[in-house]
């Protein structure tokens, strides 16, 4: 029973309640809304875990932190007013974050009572665990080094270490970390206005941090160290290199057990060994770092990739159009990219005409904006939709450029649609066709779409009238229902210019990636004066819808490459078929195959080693070639080939005509 009704009882039957009495008590009573709608009052002062201990132990047991009128906080932090409140555990990505966070305060303690000295910069929690900057001073550590600080990290999880938060005024803090001599967390906190600093106690361990954390360190129950890696202070290359070390860690070993497992796997499947494998694509020193050059097979496979998005474009009303690699500087301070991406982007080039000034883009919009105003636009040329494959270009840093998918240079498959609010709904459905039938075609099964709104209570961060804001999101939330979406919902997420919706996408080993993305924006019809005349006569600002369902180029390839490891659907692979001569008199006919089979869209080559042929089939194999074509004295004499395919053995001897015949009908079946 609530503490406020067993009090009143008491005081009943004392016969001292009095009206004034009730007014006193009804005053320190919160209510309490939780996600299933249900309303529960509780004394001021409450903290989530109590909420939870009210509805069950075991819920209890497994609250990790809460979500509190959509602000993440402690489960343990005393609640004095009215609200939403949501109990996170394990299931909650935001859950994770905190327990990994939490661990990287572990990580910390641990490596300080091994290595006295050390200095500490930031730990984060990241998608798939966390990390945190070290500076080991005199010590040294290495992969070597990992075991002992995980078991010393579950010595000091197994203590059940309450987090206990500290607000902090400035001086004080100060003259913590002076004491303690931690010159990094002393700079942070330069940074930081009095009255806005925590610390976060937990045993011996202190750190500069504004939470929230577990409600205490015995959760924790396997950890694992992945990776040591350089990382410059702050992400600046002048400045002193810290080590970063990677970690991870489960409320149970089984768990850890599972993701080492899918680890393994991922390193087979990771595309930028694949991609070497396979001859797709390569880096060289000489050209710059994080600038890809496809190789003849992945430039191939990419540009089928292309082709097949052209083709769903073409069906769906969309105009091809191309724009520049750069463009003048105050292109992009109009859009409001140079503010956002200048730190990020390549410098400015500089033209023999002084003062004239040009960018590497950024992005493609600025871009389209300007094609659609080369002409005045009515309601009946409504909607408009660009698109291109247009190559932008981002400055980032060394330390995070990885393979395919953290690149400087990268091509987006990128659209724009110009449309009036009411034909805003039906263009945002057609856009998750085109989403979806990439995703059918890809087989990319498991998905979750989330919708990012605008924050209702703090409207002032957004531009757009509320009227055009409701419209915009009540007909993304209608869509994404229509169609079916498995949504999640995450209030106060949109971008400034309006709401969104983005795909994630788990893999085959069941990684997330964020592939298709649509967004409406209000931002840049007002930046550049778009405009179009109405119904009424009158002019009126058009809406742009932004698209990309591949994201960029490189990225979706790695992610292909990762998901399928490397074992392309028949539509898609470099390689369709490789014909294999039994012996060198049989070439000739191995080269008449690939040549009739080429006439027939088949894409394929030959085999023409002096190597056996059990040999020439493994290879085959290891290349990923989906059919192996064995031809010799029979095949020559009867036009046929033996035809073996990966993964299934022999399929037997048919026509070239017939295996032309199967491959076209399996890929039209592939892409229809």
């Amino acid at each position: 029973m609530c503490p406020f009704f067993i009090q009143k009882i008491c005081l009943f039957q004392k016969k001292i309640v009095s009206s004034q009495d009730i007014f006193d008590y009804t005053f320190m009573m919160i209510h309490i809304t939780l996600p299933d709608g249900a309303v529960k009052s509780f004394e001021k002062g409450v903290s989530a875990m109590d909420v939870a201990k009210s509805i069950s132990e075991g819920l209890a047991r497994n609250v990790l932190a809460a979500k509190f009128n959509d602000q993440i906080i402690d489960a343990l932090k005393p609640l004095e007013t009215d609200g939403h409140l949501r109990l996170l555990t394990w299931n909650d990505t935001e859950g994770k974050h905190v327990f990994w966070h939490s661990s990287a305060h572990i990580l910390a303690a641990a490596v300080e009572a091994l290595y006295p000295g050390v200095k500490f910069g930031i730990g984060p929690a990241i998608e798939n665990g966390f990390y945190y900057d070290i500076d080991f001073k005199e010590h040294s550590v290495t992969p070597d080094d990992f075991a002992k600080i995980e078991t010393k990290f579950l010595e000091l999880a197994a203590q059940k270490t309450v987090f206990n938060r500290k607000d902090t005024p400035k001086c004080d803090a100060l003259d913590f970390f002076t004491k303690k001599g931690d010159e990094y967390k002393l700079e942070l906190i330069g940074e930081l206005e009095d009255g806005t600093i925590s610390l976060y106690e937990s045993g011996d361990f202190i750190d500069l941090c504004r939470g929230p954390h577990i409600p205490d360190t015995s959760v924790i129950k396997a950890v694992k160290i992945l990776n040591l890696a350089g990382a410059y202070w702050r992400g600046d290359e002048k400045r002193k290199q810290l080590t970063r070390l990677y970690a991870i860690s489960f409320p149970k070993q089984k768990e850890l057990a599972d993701y080492l497992v899918m680890l393994e796997e991922a390193k087979k499947r990771d595309h930028r060994k694949l991609g070497k494998e396979l001859e797709l694509f390569v880096f060289s020193q000489s050209v710059g770092q994080g600038l890809p050059m496809w190789l003849p097979k992945g430039a191939a496979l990419r540009e089928r990739l292309e082709n097949f998005l052209k083709r769903a474009q073409k069906k769906a009303g969309y105009q091809q159009v191309q724009t520049p690699h750069i463009g003048d500087v105050n292109l992009y301070k109009m859009s409001g990219h140079y503010e956002k991406y200048g730190k990020d982007s390549f410098q400015t080039i500089n033209t023999p005409f002084e003062g004239e000034e040009f960018l590497l883009k950024p992005m493609n919009c600025p871009h389209h904006c300007e094609i659609y105003k080369t002409k005045p636009r009515s309601y009946k040329d409504l909607p408009l939709r660009y698109a291109e494959f247009g190559t932008v270009y981002r400055y980032e840093q060394s330390g995070e450029l990885h393979g395919l998918t953290r690149v400087r240079g990268f091509t987006q498959d990128d659209a724009h649609i110009f449309c009036t609010p009411d034909q805003l709904k039906e263009e945002f459905k057609a856009v998750i066709d085109i989403i979806l039938y990439i995703f059918k075609t890809l087989d990319f099964k498991d998905y979750t779409a989330q919708i990012s709104l605008r924050d209702p209570n703090n409207t002032t961060k957004y531009i757009g009238s509320n009227e055009n804001w409701e419209r915009s999101e009540g007909a993304i939330v209608e869509a994404a229902a229509e169609k079916g979406l498995q949504t999640v919902t995450e209030v106060g997420e949109a971008a400034f210019y309006g709401p969104k919706l983005d795909f994630m996408v788990k893999d085959a080993i069941g990684r997330k990636w964020q592939l298709g993305t649509v967004q409406v924006d209000y931002n840049l019809p007002e930046r550049f004066d778009l405009e179009y005349i109405g119904s009424d006569n009158q002019k009126h600002r058009p809406i742009i819808i932004h698209r990309a369902p591949f994201g960029s180029m490189e990225r979706f390839v790695a992610v292909l490459i990762e998901h399928t490891g490397g074992n392309f659907p028949l539509w898609l692979t470099p390689e369709q078929f490789i014909v294999l001569p039994i012996s060198e008199k049989y070439v000739d006919y191995a080269n008449k195959v690939a040549r009739d089979l080429e006439l027939s869209d088949c894409r394929g080559t030959v085999d023409e080693r002096n190597e056996k042929t059990g040999k020439k089939i493994r290879d085959a194999e290891l290349n990923k070639i989906p059919y192996m074509l064995v031809v010799g004295e029979k095949e020559a004499a009867e036009g046929t080939v033996s035809v073996r395919k990966r993964g299934e053995g022999d399929l037997g001897a048919m026509s070239v005509e017939a295996f032309a015949n199967l491959v076209n009908e399996e890929v039209r079946k592939m892409i229809e």
